[in-house]
Order: structure tokens, then C-alpha cells, then sequence
């Protein structure tokens, strides 16, 4: 993707495959998806990232790599301005609180990632930037 319009476009296609088949992505076979939706934190507008995600015990996790980026993605941002968002994991769609795990518990939480997603290791050996792990713990029934 080279710009914000290519990426909304392309995002908003996986969106609305995942919506209509219940999660699965065709050009993303064996990834766990989750929508994030989110609220643009210049922008203000409403803003739609499918993530790879991590299962955990009381939560999610997503890992904001931005394959890798000296900067973080923008959706990431979004999550720290307003961190009270909308998810979607399979077929189910509720609310979540997002917030930043750091230290030894991040580690620990990317490391597993890397296990199970081993191109994650390549994400992390391509910046100089702790890539920020998020969990997002469910607010709504």
C-alpha cells in the first residue's frame, strides 16, 4: 500500500469479506483476524484495521508491527487517543478497552506470538522501535 486511500480501500475489502464469511479471509488463510474499529485520532472519523490477534486468557492481543515500520501504525495511535473501542472476532462484535503492555509481560505475550507467527521475528528484526502489543479487554456482555 503506498497511500491512506489505497489502505482504507483494501481495508475496507477484508472488512467486508470477514463480515460476510464470519471471519475467514481468503488472502489471509490461517491468520486470526479482529476488526478493530476505531475513531481517528486526527481525523475524528470512524476507521476500520483488520489484525492479526492473539488469544489470551481475559483478553485479545494485537501487535502493532506495521510490517516493521520505523513508525507506528495508525491504528495504534487511534487505540492511545481513544482507547475505547468496537471488535470484531469472528461473527461476534463488542466493546473493548485498549491498552499498551510493556516490559516482561510484552515480551513474553510477543514472544508466543513469534512462536505461533514466526514472521513476526522478521517485523521485530526490521526497526529499532519496541513494537507496541495491545490487549483489548471486553467491556460489553
Amino acid at each position: 500500500m503506498t497511500n491512506r486511500t489505497e489502505l482504507n480501500a483494501n481495508n475496507a475489502k477484508v472488512a467486508e469479506e470477514f463480515r460476510r464469511t464470519g471471519g475467514t479471509v481468503a488472502s489471509r488463510p490461517g491468520q486470526q483476524l479482529v476488526l478493530l474499529n476505531t475513531v481517528g485520532a486526527k481525523t475524528g472519523l470512524p476507521r476500520t484495521n483488520p489484525v492479526s490477534y492473539l488469544k489470551g486468557d481475559d483478553c485479545i492481543y494485537v501487535f502493532a508491527t506495521k510490517g516493521g515500520s520505523p513508525a507506528h501504525p495508525e491504528w495504534y495511535l487511534n487505540l492511545v487517543a481513544n482507547p475505547v473501542i468496537t471488535i470484531e472476532v469472528g461473527s461476534e462484535k463488542y466493546e473493548a478497552t485498549a491498552s499498551t503492555v510493556t516490559g516482561p509481560e510484552r515480551d513474553a505475550i510477543y514472544a508466543e506470538q513469534v512462536k505461533l507467527r514466526p514472521h513476526f521475528a522478521d517485523y521485530e528484526g526490521k526497526t529499532t522501535r519496541v513494537i507496541p502489543v495491545v490487549a483489548l479487554h471486553r467491556t460489553t456482555p
